[in-house]
């Protein structure tokens, strides 16, 4: 059984508050992109992971597809599995691809196993994995409030449009993105932001992050210029970085290094 995690982009995101358990609320909107890694999980006679393209940092026990397994064995009777994972999305860049690993894994055991475990369960064992994760198991454009996983599905549709996705490969620790930012109740919430024409999101729509990681890092505030100075209608970073991108009504000239994806629904 092979699938296609993807990665996402945040419109916009404001840190509203500092929680009692340590983390932070936010709000964003979480836009599913077409650029994917490669998974397969097939039935075994002994658990292994295996992975290919960009290297993974860490410890393999660590990582969110075997997490994945893990949890659902606790609960369930399942046998073994091999995971192949092909990583192709930047890790620790904001696109959640991580993420989407771990929760696709979760959807395909389900399926592999005959679970029968609905939208709800599923996103709750994804909770488990990480706060992103739960966004992944609908996968569609949503507003996302708390750590990430209050999820309310909204519609919206960027089809038509080309995005430029660039990352610099300028590793931002989480600890460096919330060290500038100061939590603070949006003014206006972003589900109402995003109602409004992609043509005033440059003046509305703002990544709180920035303030405190462009200081450090001119070379990522450069590249979000860059792209409005090409044209862009709309761009920013996402989530805590460091990847930039930008919502063009033209593709570029391919001599551009940046990565373009159709956002066209075929």
């Amino acid at each position: 059984m092979i699938t296609f995690p993807n990665a996402k982009i945040n419109l916009g995101l404001n840190i509203v508050s500092k929680r009692e358990d340590g983390y932070h609320n936010i709000e964003s909107c979480f836009y599913p992109i077409p650029w994917h890694d490669c998974l397969e999980v097939i039935e075994a006679a002994a658990f292994a992971f295996y992975s290919y393209g960009l290297e993974i940092p860490g410890d393999a026990s660590k990582n969110l597809c075997v997490k994945a397994f893990e949890l659902l064995k606790s609960d369930f009777d399942i046998s073994p599995v091999e995971i192949h994972l092909l990583k192709n999305i930047p890790m620790g860049a904001g696109l959640g691809g991580g993420s989407a690993d771990g929760a696709f894994t979760l959807k395909m055991l389900n399926r592999l196993f005959e679970l029968g475990l609905s939208t709800d369960t599923l996103r709750n064992y994804a909770l488990k994995l990480g706060s992103d994760c739960p966004f992944f198991i609908k996968n569609q454009p949503a507003i996302a409030k708390g750590r990430g996983e209050q999820l309310e599905t909204i519609e919206l549709d960027l089809s038509g449009f080309h995005l430029a996705i660039h990352n610099p490969n300028i590793h931002v620790s989480t600890k460096e993105a919330y060290s500038g930012v100061t939590p603070n109740p949006s003014k206006i919430e972003i589900s109402e932001l995003i109602g409004t024409p992609i043509s005033t999101w440059k003046n509305s729509l703002h990544n709180d992050f920035e303030k405190s990681i462009f200081p450090n890092h001119p070379n990522i505030q450069q590249l979000k210029q860059d792209m409005y100075e090409s044209g862009a209608i709309y761009a920013s970073m996402t989530g805590s970085g460091s990847t930039v991108f930008g919502l063009f009504d033209t593709k570029l000239n391919q001599s551009v290094k940046w990565k373009w994806l159709s956002l066209n629904n075929d």
